[in-house]
């Protein structure tokens, strides 16, 4: 029994430097054969590897060759799977990606006459406020010509509007602008006062909406936004589509 561990020893020793086969063929042959013969040996041992082509061989070589290839096939398998899915997410939710918000540009106010005050408004009927100043539009959902917003598709959206506006001393605050669903009033801010002569406020509204209905915000009859109009925004974005409407 210790014949074999010298052996195999002895094998360990030819495989740690090269082996030069005119004056080792002989020897290298003797263990091959002594080997053969001790019996069955632990592992499946390949003995040509072992023996002809020492280095980089070993007794689980060709256990581990396979094991190297089913796993970097199972990686290719993965890989290609999480493609499809990524490709199937984008498909189901590009249309999910609805967003926008925009501001007035100050260059639609005229001025106001006897006053220094440029303003939008005011108008013998309630009128759209076109905010054309885009900064946001996934979905192309909204329309900044005419300030409208229509739903791409079924879902919960929220919106918030500010409206802003500044008069000289002495002038006066007098606005009203609501928020408008399918032409009917959701929301609304206004202000009608000589005493203050700036005035914000900002309202923002969740909405169940179907696939074309249509929000904007107005500005009502005989009312002004005036001065530094850029600081009025309309904004909104869905919440979560709804697949049953």
């Amino acid at each position: 029994m210790i014949v074999l561990p010298v052996l195999f020893l002895l094998g360990s020793l030819f495989l740690c430097r090269p082996v030069e086969a005119s004056s080792q063929s002989g020897t290298i042959q003797k263990l091959k054969d002594a080997a053969l013969s001790a019996g069955s040996l632990s592992c499946k041992w390949d003995c040509n590897c072992t023996y002809n082509r020492q280095r980089s061989c070993c007794c689980a070589a060709d256990d581990m060759y396979k094991l190297e290839e089913t796993t970097f096939l199972k990686l290719v398998n993965v890989w290609g799977q999480i493609k499809e899915l990524n490709a199937d997410v984008e498909e189901c939710t590009k249309d999910v990606k609805i967003a926008f918000s925009a501001t007035i540009d100050p260059s639609i106010a005229v001025s106001m006459p006897g006053t220094s005050e440029r303003c939008f408004g005011p108008f013998n009927t309630n009128v759209p406020i076109p905010y054309s100043i885009v900064s946001l539009n996934s979905g192309s959902g909204f329309n900044p010509t005419m300030g409208i917003f229509t739903a791409p598709r079924a879902g919960v959206y929220l919106f918030s509007f500010t409206a802003y506006s500044y008069v000289e001393r002495g002038e006066r605050l007098y606005h009203k602008v609501q928020l408008m669903k399918n032409g009917a009033k959701v929301v609304s801010v206004w202000e009608n006062n000589r005493e203050d002569g700036e005035d914000s406020a900002t309202q923002v509204v969740i909405l169940e909406m179907n696939r074309g209905d249509q929000v904007y915000v107005e500005l009502t009859s005989g009312r002004k936004l005036c001065n530094s109009l850029q600081y009025n925004i309309f904004t909104g974005y869905m919440v979560y589509p709804n697949h049953d409407m």
